[in-house]
């Protein structure tokens, strides 16, 4: 999983990168409001750790007219140990906050628990598309991919089998409940070719003879 950290000291930056890296965690870190709004334009990550106080403006800023719109969950850093601050964070929906200086142990069961409740909550990611399993969209860096119902219904197979091979038989049989129309090898390369298309990425592997498969390692 991937965490960003958006934080200009980079005592903190050093300490918090090595502490999540040992969690096995992927982090990223950027110190200033433009660059982790173009990074953010690019890319997925799972959580984000977000100082307050930036040297080009306020984390509730980047929050409220960035972050929010994109469903990141988020967990503010603030020096401000004050009921306004705090409320504030809460009300305009972050996850969670966290005041400096912290205990890095708090701060890491924190984030273990947002992302556990995160990852019941039916939105799979692999590389930059992201399927939500409750709302059946598809979002490719947080923008919908147009796909049609049976696309999506073959798509959800793949999604929900990750690491595993959705066999061609699988995929006719979703076909033909859709369609009710008799359907061959010739039609699961049609769907797969347009979803492929629709997705611009390698996401979806050919097992020759066999099937499909989307490795989260991809």
């Amino acid at each position: 999983m991937t965490i960003l950290l958006v934080e200009d000291n980079y005592s903190i930056i050093k300490g918090l990168v090595y502490a999540l890296n040992e969690q096995n965690y992927n982090v990223i870190y950027k110190t200033n409001i433009k660059d982790t709004i173009l990074f953010l334009d690019n890319n997925i990550v799972d959580l984000i750790i977000l100082d307050i106080m930036l040297p080009d403006g306020d984390g509730f800023y980047l929050y409220k007219n960035i972050i929010k719109n994109k469903n990141i969950p988020t967990i503010f850093l603030t020096a401000q140990y004050d009921e306004e601050t705090i409320v504030n964070s809460l009300n305009i929906g972050a996850e969670d906050y966290i005041v400096k200086p912290f205990r890095t142990k708090e701060l890491i069961a924190r984030i273990n628990k947002i992302l556990l409740r995160n990852k019941q909550s039916n939105i799979i990611r692999v590389g930059n598309i992201s399927f939500n399993i409750d709302k059946m969209l598809v979002y490719k860096n947080n923008d919908l991919i147009a796909l049609t119902p049976l696309e999506l219904k073959i798509l959800y197979l793949l999604f929900t089998n990750v690491n595993k091979v959705v066999t061609r038989n699988m995929i006719l049989d979703e076909i033909w409940n859709s369609t009710g129309n008799d359907v061959d090898d010739h039609t699961i390369t049609v769907y797969l070719k347009r979803i492929r298309e629709k997705l611009k990425t390698d996401l979806i592997t050919t097992i020759k003879g066999i099937g499909y498969r989307i490795d989260n390692e991809k």
